[in-house]
């Protein structure tokens, strides 16, 4: 249980008036305390590039899959392989977001 006690202003000096301005620090990540921060970056790139690459060519068996299968008039191939491109247009869209995501995500949580 949270116990709640109130204080007036005029009953204590030290609670700083309304009209005070603060002056709040600009509060970020300290990127540089990590230890080998660059090739971490260089890491999570090269795992952003592979995850992009793999998702268009995943994209292109779909599609190729899909106008395969309703030449030869197979509606399970098709319905599977309609399933997949739609999964891979959506792997394709977040892997290659993630970064300005990530970084609109550090901008913003400066700014609060």
């Amino acid at each position: 249980m949270v116990h709640v006690r109130w204080v007036s202003a005029a009953a204590s000096t030290h609670l700083p008036s309304v009209t005070t301005a603060y002056h709040l620090p600009i509060v970020g990540p300290d990127f540089g305390a990590v230890d080998a921060a660059s090739d971490l970056g260089a890491i999570v790139g090269a795992l952003l590039t592979y995850g992009l690459i793999i998702a268009v060519l995943m994209v292109v068996v779909c599609a190729v899959t899909w106008g395969v299968g309703s030449a030869h008039g197979s509606w399970h191939v098709c319905s599977k392989a309609k399933s997949g491109l739609l999964v891979a247009l959506g792997g394709a869209g977040l892997t290659g977001g993630a970064l300005a995501w990530g970084n609109w995500l550090l901008d913003l949580g400066a700014t609060l």
